[in-house]
């Protein structure tokens, strides 16, 4: 569970889950468009996602 806990308050992950809180508010105030939060959002969650697979595929 600390291990958990330490992986998710790495910078990566504090950054993933600052933007998409950032990106949630600008949507819901209307300050971006729904297609430019989802594209925004898409990109960042990949990164995200597709650094984890790698980093488990390369052993780390």
């Amino acid at each position: 569970m600390r291990q958990r806990l330490e992986r998710l308050l790495c910078v990566k992950s504090l950054v993933t889950i600052a933007l998409t809180v950032v990106f949630c508010r600008l949507a819901v105030t209307g300050a971006v468009s729904a297609q430019q939060f989802l594209t925004i959002f898409t990109v960042v969650i990949s990164f995200y996602f597709g650094t984890q697979v790698e980093r488990r595929l390369a052993g780390g």
